[in-house]
């Protein structure tokens, strides 16, 4: 697993941007959506964003957003990537690359078989794909429930065209399973390091990254 390259995503404090990046995140995951408990504005986003070092790539993750809300997030947010997490289409996302000139990475919700397909729609439009958990109905979260799906629907799918990560319900305790199942060479992780929605904990973020190596 040396490898897998871990993204650890919703960071809030410069302390947990800073514990992220020593521990080798090769990502870290900035959030712009007001329903969810990591949302930050655009100067919190900023501030943390210079914090990041070279060679961490700096994700900022909407939902459905406007050209205009996405305008003002890349005016001011040094990033190296945009991540779509709701419901935007295959051409919305050739929209979004074409127009912000920024990597795309999609979220694609997964509860079964059928939601396979999706993956590679997606394929063809997105520079990276993310595959999560399909939310449940009453949330009004599209990732960070801690949910996982059954890791078995992915196992001996190594070969689509784009870079994928895994998402959805990863832990500590479990991401090194995940990762031999599926074949992750990347995996993304929210509500798996925290103490409580939203609060990051320094331990739970380098137990994570180490569980991946």
């Amino acid at each position: 697993m040396t490898n897998v390259a871990v993204k650890i995503c919703g960071l809030t404090a410069p302390d947990h941007v800073r514990v992220a990046a020593d521990a080798g995140a090769r990502y870290v995951g900035f959030v712009f959506f007001q329903k969810s408990p990591r949302h930050l504005g655009i100067d919190e986003a900023a501030s943390l964003a210079h914090l990041v070092p070279a060679g961490v790539a700096k994700v900022a993750l909407t939902v459905n957003a406007t050209d205009e809300e996405l305008d003002r997030v890349v005016a001011s947010v040094p990033l190296d990537m945009l991540q779509l997490h709701g419901k935007e289409t295959p051409q919305r996302v050739s929209e979004v690359r074409d127009r912000f000139g920024l990597p795309v990475m999609k979220a694609i919700g997964i509860a079964e078989a059928e939601d396979l397909s999706a993956i590679d729609l997606y394929s063809e439009v997105a520079d990276q794909l993310l595959i999560d958990a399909k939310p449940p109905r009453t949330s009004e979260l599209p990732g960070g429930n801690g949910l996982a799906f059954d890791w078995r629907l992915l196992a001996g799918r190594k070969y689509w065209q784009k870079p994928w990560m895994l998402a959805g319900g990863l832990t500590p305790d479990n991401v090194a399973e995940a990762i031999r199942m599926t074949g992750a060479k990347q995996v993304d992780v929210s509500s798996g390091v925290e103490s409580a929605p939203g609060v990051k904990d320094t331990i739970k973020i380098s137990e994570f990254v180490s569980a991946t190596h």
